[in-house]
């Protein structure tokens, strides 16, 4: 069996890196990237569930009056919660007693491991940002942007709110083609974005980012060609390498860009094939206000080495896990937007 002094490498090298991990996560794309820096990265303590708090009516004892006329003093109920499922995910980093026999000394067991732990922060990463964008239809799987911010937003239940029932929980839909008349391009991009903003706005609320599929991005890039200078260099995004330009005063940034597939076995997708991250290709844009969007770990549970160490019942093998538990949740899914193809 291995033994604890080389097991003890194991997870103190692991716990070394996990902030890196956490940090490097929210960085590798763009939605993350702004809900940290806005400080909507909000670990929760426990629970059964993750519980987010939202208004969804005005104080219905607004009065105009006159005199001693009689004022309204019944109470109001503006508030309540939505109930959010805690989804959790980890990626194995296994070493056998052989590899520690052979990498016996201190060093080398640690360059041994610093490969695989690297393999395994962007497997993790790629993951994690697949899901970012994902529907939540896979097993355990968390509700990402597709879930949240839905193509057909009068339907489905999102953080036990029924969306057929209640209005104000629908985000905002505009269709390209059905609703524009044509697939986007450089000749109708900023018109479509215009039309989509303007159903997003309610005083000073309004949509901060723009995530940007590769065909979104250039005809966007390309309707604006003549005035590059509204690229934007010096905010968040552009700080964690992202390339973006400006709508209004909101970032646009081109997201994943790479909208290829994988057949390495990992399960990111349906039958282990689906895009590495990135805009699904049925949609052009997400239009979010980011000051409702969070993503919510368990603060126990945010991409650290799980304990104990698993030792294998009949291999000479060890293995350490790296996890996460948590999920994204939203407080006010009417600002948001979608432009789908």
């Amino acid at each position: 069996m291995p033994s604890p002094g080389l097991s003890e490498i194991v997870t103190t090298t692991l716990r070394n890196r996990s902030k890196k991990l956490a940090d490097n996560m929210l960085r590798n794309n763009g939605v993350m990237t702004r809900l940290n820096s806005r400080g909507n990265v909000k670990p929760f303590d426990g629970g059964r569930t993750i519980v987010q708090e939202l208004e969804y009516a005005n104080n219905s004892t607004y009065k105009r009056y006159s005199g001693y006329e009689v004022l309204n003093i019944q109470p109001s109920d503006v508030f309540t919660a939505a109930e959010f499922p805690i989804r959790q995910a980890a990626v194995a980093v296994s070493i056998s007693g052989l590899e520690m026999l052979q990498n016996s000394g201190r060093e080398r067991v640690i360059d041994l491991l610093e490969s695989r732990i690297k393999n395994a922060e962007k497997t993790f990463m790629n993951g994690l940002s697949y899901d970012f964008y994902s529907d939540g239809s896979q097993t355990a799987q968390i509700g990402g942007l597709q879930f949240l911010v839905a193509s057909a937003p009068s339907t489905g239940i999102v953080g036990g709110i029924d969306r057929a029932t209640w209005a104000f929980w629908r985000n905002q839909v505009f269709a390209a083609t059905a609703t524009g008349g044509a697939a986007i391009s450089a000749a109708n991009a900023y018109s479509y974005m215009l039309q989509l903003y303007t159903q997003l706005v309610r005083q000073q609320d309004r949509p901060d980012l723009w995530l940007a599929s590769d065909v979104a991005w250039r005809a966007y890039n390309e309707s604006l060609h003549a005035i590059q200078r509204i690229t934007s260099t010096d905010n968040d995004l552009a700080k964690a390498g992202f390339m973006n330009l400006k709508f209004m005063d909101s970032d646009v940034v081109l997201d994943g860009g790479f909208q290829g597939t994988t057949t390495d076995g990992s399960n990111w997708g349906p039958g282990g094939i689906g895009a590495v991250g990135g805009i699904p290709s049925a949609v052009n844009f997400y239009a979010l206000n980011t000051d409702y969007i969070y993503w919510r770990p368990h603060k126990d549970r945010n991409m650290v080495p799980l304990d104990p160490d698993r030792f294998s019942v009949n291999q000479d093998a060890m293995v350490k896990l790296i996890g996460v538990a948590g999920n994204m949740t939203g407080s006010n899914m009417f600002l948001q937007g979608v432009m789908t193809v």
